[in-house]
């Protein structure tokens, strides 16, 4: 049976990131999607028009809705908007337990605007980072929860370690802006794990950490490792990107069902219950 993998994200109406992204990943990796509602936007692929967060009744009875009835193998969060909503979910992962938890800390829309309240930082280290298994910032968000500047994947490795002070087990900083071949570091108390990809040469990257994100927790639910989840999203993605979708006049977003659009034996073939990629 596949397992049911929870994004907890914001909605994006124009269908490239947030809810709508882990959707997509989860089911394009083998997972069945539950879905609960933080916040809606308006957006395209130009930029985020307004957004407003999910009332709490609202956003506790969809928590409780899915735990209460679905067996969710791993949780995976985006787009929490503000303190409050941060607090409510952390509170219901804490008593709930979910075997994984990927938090994918996002701050920052593609276009540049804000979809995490600066004053909500300190809610997002001190009560839902020490839950989570994996942490999944961007450079940007790397910077802001260690407090420091992150230009090489030196600096990458000190501010995961700031972070691991959080309490969380794991930090993954994506390295896809850095300079060079894309390389993401893996950080844990006791490794340091190194990911390159392909320096690709695409525009449409819309929903690109989500994607990311919801492909890892939805490996670590069908039992892979860390590292092996990793690495098989990070190809995951890499081909999501280079298959991007002209959609809209802005940053189009990512396409995870190229496999099928492409017809891809190897992700086919995965799906249907044979060897994960290698």
């Amino acid at each position: 049976m596949q397992p049911i993998v929870l994004s907890i994200a914001g909605s994006d109406s124009s269908g490239g990131a947030g809810i709508q992204a882990d959707l997509k990943a989860i089911t394009a990796n083998g997972g069945y999607a539950a879905t609960v509602i933080t916040a809606i936007t308006a957006q395209n692929t130009r930029r985020v028009l307004a957004s407003r967060t999910v009332p709490d009744r609202m956003l506790r009875a969809q928590l409780d809705a899915v735990f209460d009835d679905l067996r969710v193998a791993a949780v995976k969060t985006g787009m929490l908007g503000d303190a409050r909503v941060i607090g409510t979910v952390a509170k219901r992962l804490a008593r709930r337990r979910p075997p994984v938890l990927v938090c994918d800390p996002v701050m920052v829309a593609k276009s540049g605007d804000a979809l995490l309240e600066p004053a909500a930082v300190g809610a997002l280290e001190s009560e839902l980072l020490p839950l989570a298994d994996l942490v999944t910032p961007n450079l940007h968000e790397a910077a802001a929860l260690s407090g420091s500047e992150v230009r090489n994947l030196e600096d990458a490795e000190r501010a995961a370690r700031r972070i691991l002070e959080r309490g969380c087990r794991a930090v993954l900083v994506k390295g896809g802006h850095l300079a060079g071949a894309p390389t993401d570091l893996l950080v844990t108390p006791q490794t340091v794990e190194r990911f390159e990809g392909p320096r690709l040469d695409a525009r449409h990257t819309h929903g690109t950490g989500c994607t990311y994100a919801a492909a890892i927790a939805t490996r670590l639910a069908r039992g892979s490792t860390l590292v092996d989840a990793i690495r098989i999203a990070k190809r995951f993605v890499t081909e999501a990107i280079r298959h991007g979708l002209a959609v809209g006049r802005g940053t189009g977003p990512t396409d995870p069902f190229f496999f099928l659009r492409h017809d891809d034996p190897e992700w086919l073939g995965d799906l249907r219950g044979g060897e994960e990629r290698g």
